[in-house]
């Protein structure tokens, strides 16, 4: 099934002919609870891996964090399942939903948790991302599929991902049967597997990335957009109308998984990020979000979706279709090196 983004509600390079030579295209990922294969372009499926190369460990430490209690992949999708089954029963509450004694003594023993590892743990596949589906990739030399890792621990709230460009052409021999870590530190570190409906969107700047002249007439225009008295000083306006107003919701960046674009912000301050390997400004090649839309955002759902927003049996989270959670709810962003693709990754929390 494809997804489509309604169209926006206002033209707003043209109500600010200014913000028109910023626009950049994002492809939306649309990850939505299936069953890919190794040739599918997908969030948390098989990978297309060669067969004779070392599947990638983290060699940590994984040691205890806050209130964290790891769990087994297997215990994970065994909670989701019944989770999916009480939701399936007829009259449940999808936000109470009615588990049997059973299914309540299994959740009990899920959730008392697997012992912290000791040595490496084997990384979780989080994304295939083939360039004949989201085209505006920038791969390195021949290769046409985009791989991310990462580990199934991380540091603090944040998982660390590894990145491999390959050609699938030249992989004749597939890795059937990848290594799994024998826990997760937590369920949203592992993502559900989902296929892609990739969307090509057009994007402008977070507010915070615009100079500050355009920044005071995105402001002001997106509080008359909305009614608003026009606050007098830019620091009033930047309480008001400015980052949370019309402009920021609807017309700049678009929530959710997507490929290029720009960035979210908000976390922080937005600070250029320098290539490790030859210092230029690197630019958004995939976000990693922790939801699809919020309750300022819900003009980008997609119109597939728009009578499914609340939790079932075959989605038991609508704005969470991969069931990856980032810190509290946060963004992952990787970055790529505009002048070489082959150039080290970075990434940044938002």
């Amino acid at each position: 099934m494809t997804r489509t983004t309604p169209p926006r509600p206002v033209d707003v390079a043209g109500a600010l002919p200014q913000l028109a030579p910023l626009a950049r295209p994002a492809v939306r990922l649309h990850p939505r609870p299936g069953r890919p294969s190794r040739g599918d372009s997908s969030v948390g499926g098989p990978l297309l891996w060669p067969a004779g190369e070392p599947w990638p460990y983290c060699d940590g430490p994984h040691e205890p964090e806050g209130h964290s209690v790891p769990a087994s992949p297997e215990d994970v999708r065994w909670e989701r399942r019944i989770r999916a089954g009480a939701l399936s029963r007829p009259h449940g509450d999808p936000y109470r939903p009615a588990f049997t004694p059973e299914e309540l003594e299994t959740l009990e023993r899920i959730r008392a948790g697997r012992p912290w590892p000791e040595g490496p743990v084997a990384m979780v596949p989080v994304a295939q991302l083939y360039v004949r589906d989201v085209p505006l990739l920038r791969p390195p030399g021949h290769a046409d599929v985009l791989q991310v890792l990462w580990c199934p621990f991380g540091r603090g709230d944040l998982p660390e991902p590894v990145l491999y460009w390959r050609s699938a052409a030249e992989i004749t021999s597939v890795l059937a049967d990848p290594p799994e870590p024998a826990a997760v530190r937590q369920e949203g570190f592992l993502p559900e597997p989902c296929l892609l409906h990739p969307e090509q969107v057009t994007e402008y700047p977070n507010p915070l990335e615009l100079s500050a002249d355009l920044y005071e007439q995105v402001g002001r225009w997106s509080a008359r957009q909305a009614g608003q008295a026009i606050p007098d000083s830019l620091d009033a306006l930047d309480e008001a109308a400015g980052p949370e107003g019309l402009y920021r919701s609807a017309l700049s960046v678009a929530p959710g998984w997507k490929a290029g674009g720009w960035s979210h912000w908000g976390l922080f301050d937005p600070v250029p990020q320098a290539c490790p390997a030859c210092d230029s400004v690197v630019v958004p090649l995939l976000t990693i979000d922790s939801t699809e839309w919020d309750d300022n955002t819900r003009s980008w759902i997609p119109y597939e979706d728009q009578d499914r927003t609340e939790p079932s049996a075959s989605c038991l989270d609508p704005q969470d279709p991969a069931m990856i959670q980032i810190g509290d709810l946060e963004t992952l962003q990787l970055y790529a090196c505009p002048v070489d693709p082959g150039h080290p990754h970075t990434a940044q929390l938002q």
